[in-house]
């Protein structure tokens, strides 16, 4: 009997749709209008044997009411919107694409961290209106030291082309094994440590419980004088209001977010008041390239373990359904 997919969002990359439509598989989509109440309607109702998780909500009520779902992928890596504990409750493994949109995030991370820098989005919007506004007083990176907070594949990535342009390289993770080859950059053993000397500050961390407001008035008031803030990870990873103040108060030269504590942005939120942050809409890992990628890590993630031929358990982010 083909397997049922459902995929939560309206469209999946042909990159993954062709592997379920190659087993024969029914692949059903929530539309763009619908949300988190719709997938738990669908998940009630249908005999979804899968679940490829993309931006929506997939909640504990959802995967709790669907009693032949065997397993979750994500369409990426970031698992916040996934109930995870609920799923393990279930025994339903989640899986993740790690890797597929690293390369795109990394971009979007460099644009973000360039553009903040020189002021490209200020003066753009100048010259638009009519005004020849030659800003003169843009940050050079070359011989800055960049502080990454977390060191991933996109970190790792980060760190290679600031290294390229001139810049050192300092690192906070308390995950990473000891003796890991840092390629060229220095570990820093505590948040407190990696702060001041961070003039540019690049987060590479996934939202948890730990990592929520992480970054808040405190620890901004680590930062030097003249900091770039750059987050490419989860908006609520920074307290936004600390932040905003901070850019504000000019305590912090620019930030570059492609990710909000709220999402879309609310039409009255202060950022979009503040001259000195570039905003981008969370797209950080959606090129063409990075969709197809995750679209068909995740369709691999579900067919693998439908079949009985599970990808390799490092993509599993809940390998304890495994030890009952």
């Amino acid at each position: 009997m083909p397997h049922t997919i459902l995929v939560t969002a309206p469209t999946l990359a042909s990159a993954g749709l062709d592997l379920l439509n190659a087993q024969d598989c029914r692949v059903l989509f929530v539309a763009s209008e619908q949300g988190a109440e719709d997938i738990e309607r669908i998940m009630a109702s249908e005999p979804v044997d899968a679940v490829i998780s993309r931006t929506l909500d997939l909640t504990a009520k959802a995967i709790a009411s669907c009693p032949t779902l065997k397993v979750i992928s994500k369409h990426g890596v970031g698992v916040s919107n996934i109930d995870v504990e609920a799923a393990s409750a279930q025994g339903i493994p989640v899986y993740v694409t790690p890797g597929a949109n690293a390369q795109s995030v990394t971009e979007m991370t460099l644009a973000l961290m360039f553009a903040a820098a020189r002021r490209v989005s200020w003066m753009d919007r100048e010259i638009r209106s009519g005004r020849w506004s030659r800003a003169q007083d843009g940050l050079e990176l070359n011989g800055r030291t960049l502080g990454l907070v977390g060191f991933g594949q996109v970190a790792r990535r980060v760190s290679l082309a600031c290294q390229a342009i001139g810049m050192q390289v300092r690192v906070f993770d308390p995950l990473l094994a000891a003796g890991s080859d840092l390629q060229g950059a220095e570990r820093v053993e505590s948040l407190e440590a990696l702060l001041p000397r961070s003039q540019v500050l690049s987060l590479h961390v996934p939202l948890t419980a730990k990592t929520r407001g992480f970054i808040g008035a405190e620890q901004l008031a680590l930062l030097p004088k003249d900091a770039l803030l750059i987050n490419t990870a989860r908006g609520e990873v920074v307290d936004e209001a600390a932040l905003i103040v901070a850019l504000r108060e000019r305590r912090l030269y620019a930030a570059g977010l492609d990710t909000m504590a709220v999402e879309p942005l609310p039409a009255d939120s202060e950022l979009l008041g503040l001259h000195n942050v570039v905003l981008t809409p969370h797209v950080g890992g959606s090129t063409p390239a990075a969709l197809a990628g995750m679209a068909a890590g995740a369709a691999r993630n579900v067919l693998g373990f439908l079949n009985g031929t599970p990808v390799a358990p490092s993509a599993c982010v809940n390998q304890n359904v495994f030890d009952t």
